[in-house]
């Protein structure tokens, strides 16, 4: 397979793959791969975030509420 790439990036890309010590195919693989496993964890905690529980209705003044909330129970643990 042919890709064209920006000749500045091919460079980048290159050095990148020669500072692994691996081929530039072997490093644009890993790359690939790895982003397609960020990408699968994403959808694995926005799911796992829809099966949480019970949504939360974010309010006006919600994150003030936390973080006083937190603010008194660090004061309480003597961690503030």
């Amino acid at each position: 397979m042919s890709i064209s790439i920006h000749p500045e990036i091919e460079k980048q890309l290159r050095a990148r793959a020669e500072a692994a010590g691996l081929s530039i195919e072997t490093y644009l693989e890993r790359l690939v791969r790895t982003d397609q496993e960020a990408g699968d964890e994403i959808e694995a905690l926005a799911i796992e975030g829809l099966e949480s529980g019970e949504p939360i209705e974010v309010r006006p003044g919600y994150w003030e509420e936390k973080h006083r909330r937190l603010d008194e129970r660090l004061k309480r643990s003597g961690a503030w």
